[in-house]
């Protein structure tokens, strides 16, 4: 194909990357473990776990996970946010031969059920503040062996002591749970020292990872990610990095680490990229506590912060967060939804660094497009294909559409999934003859190889056969200076088939429904101006932060008539 967006890469991007440099992740990790050894690679509330700590304790949780009698392939989970047990249970499990599954920590039993029972995981890492949810479904699903962590058992002596008392009996976070024949994680690393760790034999296109889908149409699915899906992509991150960056073992790098890591974004961008680089994660437990967050962000001179545009608006939006020190500030990636202008223009005003909007799916490991690292100014497009990808704009027919016209986006490369677990129906319905993955996301791509998203397939609104785009009016409507956040969604209407209608959180109380009104009339064409303003608190938000525009178009509501 016409690989047009190569003209657009920066002086020395390689157009494609060696996914088979390495026959494993596994390889990749005992790599950095050996080569940056005495570096720190990750710290939480303090405390640092270096390179030769995660080797060590890793391979004792890998030995004692093997033990249990688990074959080559088996599944284990982990729900646990951004503490230090989940680096080590996420080399332990690739290391022993195993597969990933990701919970997201906060699902009910329900979901867990669901997740558990598909993956047809065996064995579960939970910290304990969840361990509960784990209980209710343990005769229902193939769960076999459970490993309890604590908030405080790596932090070390009267700290842990303090910080376990304060989350059990002051905040009251672990409600109460029985699980007999559970295993603590302090406990499974003391019995695997004295076991004999066995090197698993993994092939690139083994499975890594089991990452679970947000179920927007239906049941969640698992994408499975091959050992070469999750190298492709941290190599192809590598590469479109080194503008800003350097390569790989340079100047140790600081990343801050508030998505969470069972998350894909944070998942490849931190954890796997990060270690391959040698670099320190700084994990952030709970991203939502926004002053402990920029308090937590004084204490390093970081270089990396991958975020969603709702995280970095919150961060602009925090009086104290202007005075923190930015000179060590080289790359602010943004994704999981789209970065807003307004947003933007804050976050450069502050930082004096731009967003650089990327795209991808848990699908594509997530990678599949980024503006260039070395971009001085927010752009409104996704950027262009990563090294050794392609990307097709096609019709409902899977035909390319002419340049500059809108359609689906579809995605080829060494990123992309081997299917949905043990859903081939599924699986045939995102995948083209000739290999390449329909992201169901609407796009143009311009003479550059520049793509820009106009929206999700599920979320355009239809007003009277006009085609309106969410992404593009909540763009605008942000950049109103009464408001905090905003959502856009399309409600039934006898007149006109659809109707738009836009959920916003004041950032002035004082902002009024004709205000915005007004706004809107001076800013969009007839049909696309909202007929419903409603305003909030809060919007529905995902673990991520993403605004879930599904969960507000569900909702039985009250509309106010604009």
């Amino acid at each position: 194909m016409d690989k047009i967006w190569l003209q657009s890469y920066p002086p020395g991007m390689p157009a494609e990357i060696n996914p088979d440099q390495y026959s494993s992740l596994v390889q990749l990790l005992e790599e950095s473990f050996s080569k940056f050894a005495d570096r720190n690679a990750f710290v939480c509330m303090d405390k640092f776990l270096t390179y030769r700590e995660l080797d060590a304790c890793s391979q004792k949780l890998a030995a004692w996970l093997q033990s249990r009698g688990l074959t080559p392939g088996a599944r284990v989970a982990l729900m646990m946010p951004n503490v230090l047990q989940y680096p080590i249970a996420l080399a332990a499990v690739l290391r022993a031969g195993y597969v990933v599954v990701n919970v997201n920590p906060l699902y009910t039993a329900r979901e867990l059920e669901h997740q558990i029972t598909d993956s047809g995981a065996e064995a579960i890492i939970v910290l304990e503040n969840f361990a509960h949810t784990v209980q209710k479904v343990m005769g229902k699903t193939p769960l076999r062996h459970v490993v309890v962590a604590n908030m405080g058992e790596l932090l070390g002596g009267a700290k842990g002591m303090l910080v376990n008392f304060v989350v059990r009996h002051v905040k009251k976070m672990v409600p109460e749970f029985s699980l007999p024949n559970m295993v603590s994680f302090k406990d499974a690393l003391a019995q695997g020292a004295r076991m004999t760790f066995k090197p698993a034999t993994l092939k690139a296109g083994d499975v890594a990872f089991l990452q679970y889908t947000g179920g927007t149409t239906g049941p969640s699915k698992g994408a499975t990610l091959t050992h070469r899906n999750v190298i492709a992509n941290v190599l192809q991150s590598e590469a479109w990095s080194a503008p800003a960056l350097g390569p790989a073992g340079g100047e140790p790098l600081t990343i801050v680490c508030a998505l969470p890591l069972y998350h894909i974004f944070a998942l490849t961008a931190c954890a796997m990229w990060g270690m391959r680089m040698g670099a320190l994660n700084v994990l952030i437990v709970n991203p939502r506590d926004i002053p402990g967050f920029v308090k937590e962000l004084a204490k390093y001179r970081f270089n990396m912060l991958p975020a969603v545009n709702t995280l970095y608006n919150a961060l602009v939006n925090n009086p104290d967060f202007a005075h923190l020190d930015f000179s060590g500030l080289r790359i602010c990636n943004g994704g999981g939804m789209a970065v807003q202008k307004a947003v933007a223009d804050k976050w450069r005003d502050i930082t004096g660094v731009a967003i650089i909007e990327g795209y991808g799916l848990s699908e594509t490991s997530p990678v599949a497009t980024c503006n260039r690292a070395d971009v001085l100014d927010f752009t409104g497009t996704i950027g262009l294909p990563v090294p050794s990808t392609d990307i097709a704009i096609i019709d409902d027919a899977g035909n390319p559409v002419a340049r500059g016209e809108s359609g689906e986006i579809a995605i080829r490369g060494p990123q992309v999934m081997q299917g949905y677990w043990n859903q081939p129906a599924e699986t045939a319905k995102v995948m083209t003859a000739d290999g390449f993955f329909r992201s169901g996301d609407i796009g143009i791509m311009d003479e550059g190889g520049y793509v820009r998203i106009v929206d999700r397939k599920k979320d355009m609104i239809l007003v009277s056969g006009f085609n309106v785009y969410p992404n593009e009016l909540e763009g605008v409507i942000a950049g109103h200076p009464g408001v905090l956040e905003c959502a856009v969604v399309g409600v039934p209407d006898a007149h006109s088939g659809e109707a738009v209608k836009v959920f916003v959180v004041k950032k002035d109380p004082g902002l009024t429904t004709d205000d915005l009104l007004a706004y809107c009339k001076q800013e969009f064409t007839g049909y696309k101006r909202p007929k419903y303003i409603e305003f909030r608190d809060e919007l529905p938000k995902t673990n991520v932060g993403k605004i879930l525009r599904r969960a507000l178009r569900d909702e039985k509501q009250a509309d106010t008539v604009a």
